[in-house]
């Protein structure tokens, strides 16, 4: 699950990782509120206000503004509420800006003053550790940083059950030129971040860039935050972050009806049980000469509603050509798949795409009978090659 910025750092201040001061702000009339907070505190009267949309790439796209006064503060809040930002992440229809985030801009006494770092924390499933990434140089694309000078980029992984140890947090921070306050502050920051993770449940922290101030703190300055959803059970409150109006309609509509959907950019749809048979699907489609469209699991529990919520979501997608459902019924019983695809061949009235089925398994006769009977216009495959070859004349 993603979340915002703003929401990102709540998470870590609670967790103790120092992060840069700021406050979210929906209306244009807040800004001057928020400004006064700061120089009640003592603070510069120079602020930076950042579009709070998923998606990277943000200053680039003129999310990201500086203000050195009220009236620039005003207007760049101003411009920036209700805008289409475009990046490289959103794609050309771009993502509104709803919600702003304002905080005091920490190279007030000069860039010059303030030193930048990349770190990541992300799980490395090859050896089931954490793994914590790191540059000396932070605010780039770290994509570009690994292509050009990949010798700059670290690694420090972590035991999950012994946690981020002194030493290493020492490395690291030896290993980005750190001395002195800086140096210490930077070990406490890391042990922080690392705990932050494994509590929070995250699947990725990304901060870039931490920066080292002209008084030698240490600070997330950007945040990027992905929660595991298979953790919310557990933290209850972390399913109130999520906004809707940020996510794909299509990938809310499944997650409700307890499908594991994810929208890709083929013509293929394909409607699997299972991650490793929708895997094996996509490779099927693929060398059959198409691209798929989608990722769908329905899971082991689907029934009539699931299967038909299901077919419904793949119709969405104008780019899909043919429908491809294969499933292997295990757990999941084939005639309650074919009932679902019965009852949404029935309710939709009419499907624009050729449909292929591949039922085998458990009921797998049954499911067959009942598509047989149902008169519908579908293409029955027994094998991955009849489903290849029957891909083969749709696309």
């Amino acid at each position: 699950m993603n979340i915002h910025e703003y929401q990102g750092k709540q998470l870590l201040k609670a967790a103790g990782v120092n992060v840069s001061e700021g406050y979210m702000i929906k209306r244009a009339e807040q800004a001057e509120i928020i400004a006064g907070r700061f120089q009640k505190k003592g603070g510069t009267d120079s602020w930076v206000i950042k579009a709070q949309i998923h998606a990277g790439g943000r200053g680039k796209g003129g999310g990201i503004k500086t203000a050195e006064s009220i009236p620039e503060l005003r207007k760049h809040v101003g411009d920036m509420l209700g805008m289409q930002l475009v990046t490289h992440q959103t794609g050309p229809e771009g993502k509104k800006v709803r919600k702003l985030l304002i905080e005091e801009n920490v190279y007030h006494a000069g860039k010059s003053s303030v030193c930048e770092y990349y770190v990541s924390i992300l799980l490395n499933r090859a050896t089931a550790r954490l793994n914590i990434m790191y540059s000396s140089e932070g605010g780039m694309d770290i994509e570009a940083v690994a292509e050009h000078t990949p010798h700059l980029i670290h690694r420090e992984e972590i035991h999950t059950g012994l946690g981020l140890q002194q030493f290493q947090a020492r490395r690291i921070a030896f290993d980005l030129g750190l001395t002195g306050q800086a140096f210490d502050e930077m070990i406490r920051f890391l042990i922080s971040l690392s705990k932050a993770y494994v509590d929070m449940d995250a699947s990725l922290i990304e901060i870039n860039p931490v920066v080292k101030t002209s008084d030698d703190r240490i600070l997330a300055l950007d945040t990027k935050i992905v929660l595991d959803d298979n953790s919310l059970i557990r933290h209850p409150g972390y399913e109130k972050m999520r906004d809707p109006e940020e996510e794909n309609d299509t990938e809310t509509e499944a997650l409700k009806n307890n499908l594991n959907f994810i929208k890709l950019q083929g013509n293929v749809g394909c409607m699997v049980n299972g991650a490793g048979l929708a895997m094996a699907t996509m490779d099927i489609i693929k060398l059959s000469g198409g691209e798929p469209a989608n990722f769908l699991d329905v899971g082991g529990t689907a029934n009539a509603r699931t299967v038909e919520s299901g077919f419904r979501i793949i119709l969405r997608d104008p780019d899909v050509r043919i429908i491809l459902i294969n499933i292997f019924g295990g757990i999941v019983r084939c005639d309650r798949v074919a009932q679902g695809v019965v009852e949404a061949f029935r309710s939709l009235h009419h499907v624009r795409v050729p449909v292929v089925v591949r039922l085998q398994g458990t009921n797998a006769e049954e499911a067959m009978h009942i598509i047989k009977q149902s008169g519908l216009d579908v293409y029955p495959a027994l094998s991955f090659q009849d489903a290849a070859g029957q891909i083969k004349k749709f696309i």
